[in-house]
């Protein structure tokens, strides 16, 4: 890979640009959704999203295991790979680690709010997420064990999405 100008920026130039990124992942995930959901219809999406995610989330996991040098298993390897996961600092993850336990939450979904602006209902996101978080966790440690405590479009004013992981 030819990484071109990104050689001789800056921190300040880099962070700037991984901001970019970052922005740009998210658009082009919203959009792409958007234009199956208006081609085929919202089920279609959702499904589609699922298989998706489901793949990318398992090798995003190994990659950054890799990448980052993660050598811990269970929920410790668990919370510290989800630390570098794009959708954490996208989304704005809120990761409780605990003894037994690891809970995330999601207080303010831009994906869903964005839905709302534009005159869309929220999308069932439940499964997706739940194949993204068990493929990722899984890549981490095979006995990492997910479930959802709510999601969109069921959840409290205050938070979006809660999940729970553990042994």
């Amino acid at each position: 890979m030819d990484i071109g100008i990104l050689e001789h920026l800056d921190e300040k130039e880099l962070k700037n640009y991984l901001r970019f990124l970052l922005w740009h992942y998210r658009v082009v995930d919203g959009f792409w959704f958007l234009s199956v959901e208006e081609k085929y219809d919202r089920s279609a999406a959702e499904h589609l999203d699922e298989v998706v995610w489901h793949k990318i989330a398992g090798m995003s996991a190994k990659d950054i295991i890799h990448r980052f040098h993660i050598k811990e298993k269970g929920l410790k390897g668990f919370a510290k790979a989800m630390q570098y996961c794009p959708w954490t600092m996208i989304v704005g993850y809120h990761i409780e680690e605990m003894a037994d336990e690891v809970i995330l939450t999601v207080p303010q979904c831009v994906t869903q709010v964005a839905r709302v602006r534009r005159g869309l209902p929220e999308f069932f996101c439940r499964n997706m997420h739940l194949k993204e978080f068990e493929s990722f966790a899984h890549a981490v440690d095979k006995n990492i064990k997910v479930e959802c405590i709510f999601a969109p479009p069921d959840h409290p004013k205050d938070c979006f999405c809660k999940w729970r992981f553990y042994m």
